[in-house]
């Protein structure tokens, strides 16, 4: 079978095998968006597919919306075969495997090849929201001396009619709308990074002031938009198990698909001045600022993102190629209960929306040990440098800020650290070397810990200065105390082969 309209119109046959199907006309929504779009989207990958989309195809299904999604890409990469069409396999942690075919996505354009296009969706006045899942390095317009980028110094030099750069071909676009009708536009990050909005409207701006006049700059502070928001939804890589079952299902080899948890939360900042879809009718949160802010700490510095990497780190160290199989490992289990409820939630600020208790709950009974979802910790080890100063840093200053709670109290979250420096090591807990994921960092890290062998007692004075680096922390540890401890855990995890197992048992038991 291959995924498409003509083979949707055979409904029986994808729904004998379980399939839910676009419950639409998708002639006519096409239609109906290319001539008046609504929402175009930038970044149409993998959590895009699964949740965004998806919770607009739940809207047109019900007769909510007529219009769905236009789906930006920086560059085409091949041919589209299958009419915009995606299969979502939903991985519930009971066993239960959800189909469905999502097909809310009217066309697919080209950020390098369709400026022609993009242009005409852009001055249209029906245009009420254009959304990002682009990864936070999209935003960036400088280097890692904090030069501007080539293309971007180029653009910014040249002007709007010569852009090249992602950023700068955006900018030009709003501009296109500024000189077209002036109409009102929210531009929505949903990048899973903090204060989203601002590392959005920071990068357009900065093409704005260069190159537009007062008016065009008087428009985007007055007219446009940049919504905070958070976004939670495990989305792994595309599975060889999935795809083998879709292929007994009937269904032809290289059909696009999606898998993921089936946990998910959208909270956005309300603040679309042409208007907006009702998402809120597909279970996405709308709130105030405050709020959103509120609810993505409350994610990220304690009941998901730190639990993450906590076992990302271990999970590295212990060869554990899962992150659910971690899980019924009686020490990480503890190594991650005691970061979430003890260590990490007297200091969360409930968000009203989302209860913090409940939500950690979830994700220690539900979707971390999620058996079925093929989540590594390898991929979460990625950029762990980046990760560290919020995920637990900001806990940390929580801490010191505190009047009732004591910093020395914090046993696990040093841990950690003590495990990142193990980790830099590129050895495992049997000796045996592994590849370290990838981290921009991983250079200038890596240096510190290159001398220290397993078995020999290491000179910790010589990590003085990673451990002082609050750019890496999110405090200088020396200054926050627990520097010593940090040194103190690191030198039992690298008394020799197994010292890794003997130093979190004995800490977390």
């Amino acid at each position: 079978m291959i995924l498409n309209n003509e083979s949707l119109k055979n409904r029986a046959a994808w729904e004998s095998m379980g399939y839910r199907l676009p419950a639409f006309d998708r002639d006519a929504m096409v239609e109906k968006t290319k001539a008046n779009p609504t929402w175009l989207h930038f970044g149409a990958g993998n959590i895009f597919k699964a949740f965004q989309a998806d919770a607009c195809q739940r809207l047109l299904d019900a007769g909510e919306a007529e219009t769905g999604i236009i789906a930006a890409e920086r560059r085409e990469k091949k041919p589209e075969a299958n009419d915009n069409l995606t299969v979502k396999v939903t991985l519930r942690a009971d066993g239960n495997v959800e189909k469905a075919v999502v097909g809310s996505i009217a066309e697919k354009v080209y950020l390098y090849g369709n400026e022609a296009r993009l242009k005409e969706i852009f001055e249209n006045p029906s245009l009420q929201m254009v959304s990002f899942t682009i990864t936070e390095k999209g935003y960036s317009l400088v280097d890692g001396k904090g030069e501007f980028l080539p293309d971007v110094a180029a653009d910014l030099a040249a002007g709007p009619e010569a852009a090249t750069s992602y950023m700068g071909k955006l900018t030009a676009l709003l501009c296109a709308r500024y000189l077209k009708n002036r109409q009102p536009l929210a531009m929505v990050s949903m990048d899973n990074c903090s204060h989203n909005g601002d590392k959005l409207r920071a990068a357009i701006t900065t093409f704005a002031k260069k190159w537009g006049g007062e008016g065009f700059n008087t428009w985007l502070n007055e007219k446009v938009s940049f919504p905070w928001s958070m976004i939670d939804k495990i989305t792994p890589g595309p599975d060889s198990s999935v795809s083998a079952m879709l292929e007994k299902d009937g269904l032809a080899a290289g059909t696009p698909f999606v898998n993921a948890e089936e946990s998910e939360y959208l909270v956005i900042e309300d603040n679309f001045p042409n208007g907006r879809p009702p998402l809120e009718k597909a279970g996405i949160y709308f709130t105030d600022r405050a709020t959103v802010d509120k609810v993505e700490r409350m994610k990220v510095c304690t009941c998901l993102n730190p639990l993450h990497t906590a076992l990302a780190v271990y999970g590295c160290l212990l060869g554990y190629q899962h992150i659910w199989q971690e899980m019924q490992d009686e020490d990480l289990k503890n190594l991650v209960n005691t970061i979430g409820y003890k260590e990490g939630l007297p200091v969360v600020t409930d968000p009203g929306i989302i209860q913090p208790k409940n939500f950690i709950d979830t994700v220690l009974n539900v979707r971390i040990p999620n058996p079925f979802m093929p989540d590594t910790p390898q991929r979460i080890a990625s950029d762990t440098s980046q990760k560290l100063p919020i995920r637990f840093g900001e806990t940390i200053k929580a801490y010191l800020a505190s009047d009732e709670l004591d910093v020395n109290n914090l046993k696990l979250i040093p841990l950690v650290f003590a495990g990142w420096l193990r980790y830099l090591m590129a050895v495992d807990d049997n000796g045996n070397a592994f590849e370290p994921s990838p981290d921009p960092l991983l250079a200038d890290v890596q240096p510190y810990v290159a001398g220290y062998q397993l078995g020999t007692e290491p000179d910790t004075d010589a990590l003085r200065p990673l451990l002082s680096n609050a750019k890496i922390f999110g405090v200088d540890l020396y200054e926050a105390g627990l520097a010593e401890k940090v040194c103190s855990y690191f030198k039992e995890l690298t008394a020799g082969k197994g010292a890794v197992r003997a130093t979190l048992h004995k800490y977390t038991a």
